[in-house]
C-alpha cells in the first residue's frame, strides 16, 4: 500500500547501525542528530540560505541539547563522541542544513583535536597535564555559556595546504603572545566568541617553520581583531565566512589550545583531522537522493502529489543515484573507521579518496537529481537547488581539496616516501 502523500515519516540512517556495526553510542547520536536536523535544522535552512545569515538561533539549541559538547571528553562533562561517531553524526545534520553542519564543524574540531585526538599522540608528562588544565578552561565555556569556537585556517597561500608556515604570527611577550596575521574563508567570523589560530610562532634569527605551528584561543572581542569584508557567495551562505584581520592582538599562555609543537605531530601523524569538513558533504549527498524519492513518490511537502516514479527512464536514474551513493558510502565509512595515529600509505590514499568522492559526488547526484526531477525541483522554496549549491563548494575545501587529493593520490601510487627520479 503506497503512503499517503504528504504524511511525515522518519528519515532512514544514512548507515544502519545493524548493517554497518555502529556501537551504541554511535547509534544514539545519529539519532539524535536526525531528530534534532528534521525538527531544528530543516526548518530554517532556507533563511540561513536566502538572507547569508549565519545560524545562531541553531547553535543556542545545539547548545541546549548537548551537541556543542559532543566532542568533549564525558569525564569533562561532554558527550564523548571520538572521530567516527562524530564523523557519523555530523553527516546526519549535514543532509538538513549544510551551512550549520560544516560550521559546526569548525566548532566541534577545537575539542577533537584537544581531546580524543591528542590523547594519541606524544607528549611528555608535565606537558599533558598542563595541556588537559588549559583545555578545560575553554572546555568549560563551552558546556556553561554556550561559547562558540571557530577554526580560522586559508590565508590564500600554501599554508592551508600544509606547504609552509602559516602567515599569521605570534610573538612571545611576556604573559603570553601577540598575534598578528590575517585569515581568509573564515567561518563563523563575526560570531564565534573564540578564534582557533593556527600561527607560526616567530622564534628570533630562525625562519619560519611548520614545526612551530601554534593552536591559539583568539576572544573575538580582543582588541586589535577585526571582521572585514562582503559575504555573498554561491553557496554555503550561511557560514557567513569573512575575512579576519590580526592586530598584535594579544592573547594569555592559557589561549594556547595546543602546547607548542603538538599541532605539527598531529598534522603528520593523525591526518584523517583534515577529512573533518567531508561529513557535511555526505549529509548533502544523502540528502539529494533522498528529495528524488520523495519528489518520484509524490511525497516531497511543497509539491502536488503527483507520482513520477512510473516512467523508466526516471527509475534508471534512481538506480544509478542509489549505486553512486552507496559506492561513496561504502569509502567513506572505511576511511573514517580507519582513522587514527600514523595510518599505514594504503589507508592515507583511502582517506584522500573518500575525500574526492564525497566532494565530487555530492554534487555530482544533487545535478543528477535536479535532470530527474525537472524544472520544479530548481525552484528556491524546495531544498534541492540549495543542495545543488551547497554541494558544489566542497571541492574547494581547504586542505584537501579535490585538486590535491588527486594530485597526492597520483604522486602517491607512483612513488614509495623519498623516491626520487633524479
Amino acid at each position: 500500500m503506497d503512503a499517503s502523500p504528504g504524511t511525515a515519516m522518519a528519515d532512514a540512517p544514512i548507515f544502519d547501525p545493524a548493517a554497518f556495526r555502529l556501537t551504541a553510542q554511535e547509534a544514539e547520536l545519529t539519532a539524535k542528530a536526525r531528530d534534532f536536523g528534521a525538527r531544528v535544522l530543516a526548518p530554517r535552512a532556507a533563511r540561513w540560505d536566502r538572507e547569508a545569515t549565519f545560524p545562531m538561533d541553531n547553535y543556542r539549541d545545539m547548545h541546549a541539547e548537548g551537541l556543542l559538547a559532543i566532542c568533549i571528553p564525558r569525564d569533562e562533562g561532554g558527550l564523548g563522541a571520538g572521530f567516527r561517531a562524530y564523523c557519523l553524526t555530523a553527516a546526519e545534520l549535514g543532509r538538513y542544513c549544510g551551512a550549520t553542519a560544516l560550521t559546526w564543524n569548525m566548532h566541534v574540531c577545537s575539542t577533537l583535536w584537544t581531546g580524543a585526538l591528542t590523547e594519541d599522540l606524544e607528549m611528555p608528562a608535565e606537558a599533558r597535564a598542563e595541556h588537559r588544565r588549559r583545555r578545560r578552561i575553554h572546555y568549560d565555556r563551552i558546556l556553561k555559556d554556550g561559547a562558540i569556537y571557530s577554526q580560522p585556517f586559508s590565508e590564500g597561500g600554501a599554508a592551508a595546504a600544509g606547504a609552509a608556515a602559516f602567515g599569521t604570527t605570534a610573538r612571545r611577550v611576556p604573559g603570553g603572545f601577540v598575534v598578528s596575521g590575517k585569515k581568509i574563508f573564515a567561518s563563523l567570523a563575526g560570531h564565534a566568541n573564540y578564534y582557533g589560530i593556527l600561527c607560526t610562532e616567530q622564534r628570533e634569527g630562525q625562519a619560519a617553520s611548520r614545526r612551530d605551528t601554534l593552536y591559539l584561543g583568539v576572544p573575538a572581542d580582543a582588541p586589535g581583531v577585526e571582521v572585514v569584508g562582503d559575504w555573498d557567495p554561491l553557496g554555503m551562505r550561511g557560514t557567513v565566512s569573512r575575512t579576519l584581520i590580526f592586530k598584535d592582538v594579544f592573547v594569555e599562555e592559557d589561549a594556547a589550545l595546543m602546547p607548542p609543537g603538538l599541532y605539527f605531530q598531529a598534522a603528520t601523524r593523525w591526518p584523517h583531522m583534515f577529512l573533518t569538513l567531508s561529513p557535511t558533504y555526505m549529509g548533502l549527498a544523502q540528502a539529494a537522493y533522498d528529495f528524488t524519492v520523495r519528489y518520484l513518490r509524490g511525497e516531497q511537502p511543497g509539491t502536488p502529489p503527483v507520482k513520477r516514479r512510473m516512467y523508466p527512464t526516471k527509475q534508471i536514474a534512481v538506480a544509478q543515484m542509489k549505486v553512486m551513493l552507496e559506492q561513496t558510502k561504502a569509502l567513506w565509512f572505511q576511511a573514517i573507521t580507519e582513522a587514527g595515529p600514523d595510518p599505514s600509505k594504503d589507508a592515507m590514499m583511502r582517506a584522500l579518496a573518500a575525500q574526492y568522492t564525497v566532494m565530487e559526488n555530492a554534487n555530482a547526484l544533487a545535478a543528477l537529481a535536479l535532470r530527474t526531477c525537472g524544472g520544479q525541483s530548481m525552484l528556491k522554496s524546495l531544498p534541492l537547488e540549495r543542495i545543488y549549491r551547497d554541494s558544489r563548494c566542497g571541492a574547494l575545501m581547504l586542505p584537501w581539496t579535490a585538486e590535491l587529493c588527486i594530485d597526492r593520490l597520483g604522486r602517491d601510487a607512483l612513488y614509495e616516501k623519498g623516491e626520487t627520479d633524479s
